[in-house]
């Protein structure tokens, strides 16, 4: 029986917005929200966060809600990564991060029993290979295999600061890696941003969690919401995503 479970990289160093996963709605730090939500796939979920003292909040708060975590380097998350997958014996690995509050665990789940019955360890399966979910209901799935692989070979910063590049696009790989891709069939809700980067980024959050209750709402409750109040999605629509 394969072991699979969620990876969730999480800092509190933030260029645009420091300390962001811990910032408040409704009461509750947004990391509640992501973690809460990602519960309900049915997987274990691990935090990976960093030695760097500032984290020392982030091991507290893995430690005080029952959350098993490992500490990395900062700026090698590849390396972190697979430090916790190693640790916590993962052959599936669901890559999130902890500013998508919203991210949807039922979504995960299924794609990961879809992953599992492939049983192909080549394959990586990704919501985001052709984007039509909003920004921030992101996650990529692989095996121990390749993430192994890419930590013993990859040496590209940007490889290493964002975990699947090499497994992705790397020319050893791209002939032989099966890339399945997890498309919305209703339709193209890309253009919507509820991810956690900026201000305005938590202004929206902050809205849709304290006025509307979008945490628990399900994909298609969650995506007509957004689509009904533009004036909300306005607020965070100039943003411009960082690039990897």
């Amino acid at each position: 029986m394969k072991r699979a479970g969620i990876i969730s990289q999480v800092r509190m160093g933030s260029t645009r917005l420091p300390s962001k996963v811990l910032l408040p709605a409704a009461g509750r730090p947004l990391l509640d929200y992501h973690i809460a939500r990602l519960r309900q796939s049915g997987l274990p979920i691990f935090l990976a966060t960093t030695t760097e003292p500032a984290d020392d909040v982030l091991a507290t708060y893995a430690e005080t809600n029952q959350i098993p975590y490992h500490r990395g380097s900062e700026t090698d998350v590849l390396a972190r990564y697979y430090g916790t997958a190693q640790e916590f014996g993962l052959d599936v690995i669901v890559r999130v991060t902890s500013d998508c509050p919203l991210v949807d665990g039922p979504l995960i789940g299924a794609a990961v029993g879809r992953y599992i019955a492939e049983n192909n360890p080549l394959a990586y399966r990704s919501n985001s290979i052709v984007r039509s979910f909003p920004r921030g209901l992101d996650f990529e799935i692989f095996s121990m295999q390749l993430l192994a692989e890419a930590h013993t070979i990859a040496t590209l910063p940007y490889e290493r600061e964002h975990v699947t590049p090499y497994i992705k696009t790397n020319p050893a790989t791209a002939g032989r890696v099966v890339f399945r891709d997890e498309v919305w069939p209703g339709g193209d809700f890309s253009r919507f941003r509820i991810t956690l980067d900026t201000a305005e980024d938590y202004a929206v959050l902050r809205t849709l969690i304290a006025d509307y209750h979008a945490d628990l709402l399900d994909v298609p409750n969650l995506l007509a919401l957004l689509e009904a109040h533009p004036e909300i999605m306005a607020l965070n629509a100039h943003i411009e995503q960082k690039t990897t």
